[in-house]
């Protein structure tokens, strides 16, 4: 939804909701949050979602409440809080961190404008009635990530073109996101000649390992001051903070020859599993043998 159509709403201009909620914002409007996250979790969206607020002219506590409803990933607890939201009379309700969150809001109110954020097509959900005019007292943003499994794991199939097993993690703690993966990352898999292995897990604890880039750009050459730039600790520094084990192995090389790191993280004390993991990766690409084509001197050649 654009900025402007927030505003709108907020105002208590917008033609397109019903009477009853333009009328509750003769007062201080409400802003109700529904969120299947913690407080904590969401620090930084929140500083941003008051910020932008701020920018239009809407500040918490001053001529807009916010009423905070935070599942705390107890998804049972979800109806009730939104029913409580709507008993509090709030003009305008912000749905996300789950698609069973917007649809629990979307049960619990038919006159309250609802704001939500969906990983997948909010048509087939049954949220709205289409993109162009969702109608009803629903609308937002779409990211559209379901539809991507199948690029995603083409994506995954050109980096490591041997193999034949993939393990796709899904969120159960999201019922819609889960329905939607382990229905259509079989069929694109099997597209691709993989066998896929759907694995669940809704905390870190219940992962063994995580994968991310070592660095944001290729490797520079020695000419080059790479510790100058900020971004260049970006993937690593979040793993020194938590403590976690981590190393980087080489996954592939640049257009240019050089070579391309991918990191590993592991869960505490968990320093032998890492290194089983980085050596069966090593092996499994062939890497381990092969020499970049490229080089850099201190010279710059």
């Amino acid at each position: 939804m654009k900025r402007r159509a927030f505003i709108t709403l907020l105002g208590g201009t917008a033609a397109a909701w019903p009477l009853a909620a333009r009328a509750q914002q003769a007062a201080v409007p409400a802003i109700g949050l529904l969120d299947i996250r913690s407080s904590e979790a969401m620090g930084d969206r929140l500083r941003a979602f008051r910020q932008g607020l701020a920018e239009t002219g809407y500040v918490e506590g001053d001529n807009v409440t916010i009423v905070y409803r935070w599942a705390e990933n107890k998804l049972d607890q979800v109806p009730e809080l939104a029913a409580d939201l709507v008993g509090r009379r709030v003009a305008v309700m912000l749905a996300g961190g789950s698609t069973s969150v917007v649809l629990a809001a979307k049960a619990a109110t038919t006159t309250i404008p609802i704001l939500f954020i969906v990983p997948e097509d909010p048509v087939r959900l049954g949220l709205v009635t289409s993109l162009a005019r969702p109608a009803g007292n629903l609308t937002g943003i779409n990211f559209f990530s379901t539809e991507l499994i199948a690029k995603q794991l083409a994506f995954l199939h050109e980096m490591v073109p041997k193999a034949a097993r993939v393990a796709v993690f899904v969120n159960p703690v999201n019922a819609a996101s889960l329905e939607a993966v382990e229905r259509d990352a079989p069929s694109a898999g099997r597209a691709l000649g993989l066998q896929l292995e759907m694995l669940r897990a809704s905390t870190s604890r219940e992962i063994d390992a995580a994968f991310a880039p070592t660095l944001p750009f290729v490797a520079p050459p020695f000419t080059v001051d790479a510790e100058a730039d900020p971004g260049v600790r970006q993937f690593t520094v979040p793993v020194s903070f938590t403590g976690f084990p981590a190393l980087s192995v080489p996954c592939g090389f640049s257009s240019s020859g050089l070579p391309i790191g991918l990191q590993i993280v592991a869960n505490d004390f968990q320093e032998q599993l890492l290194f089983r993991i980085a050596g069966a990766l090593e092996r499994e690409i062939g890497l381990n043998s092969r020499l970049p084509s490229t080089y850099w001197s201190g010279r710059g050649h």
